[in-house]
């Protein structure tokens, strides 16, 4: 997984597709899949008890975990 866009990298994203931070976790960032976890699953939360208000801010926290995971680069 050393090159954005490398096979990793897309499994990586398509893992946080289906479970958020997953794919950060895949690649070995474990405070990235947490903070990534811990916010959107909190949004999608909220989300439910304010009749679908938060999802303004749940859908793109989402989608931005799912295009980190995929343009990571190692260093």
């Amino acid at each position: 997984m050393s090159q954005q866009g490398s096979a990793g990298n897309v499994i990586a994203a398509i893992a946080s597709f289906f479970f958020v931070g997953l794919g950060q976790l895949v690649q070995g960032r474990i405070l990235a899949a947490i903070i990534f976890c811990l916010t959107t699953y909190a949004a999608y939360g909220i989300a439910t008890f304010t009749f679908g208000l938060f999802l303004i801010i749940a859908l793109p926290l989402h989608l931005w975990c799912i295009i980190d995971a995929a343009r990571y680069k190692a260093d």
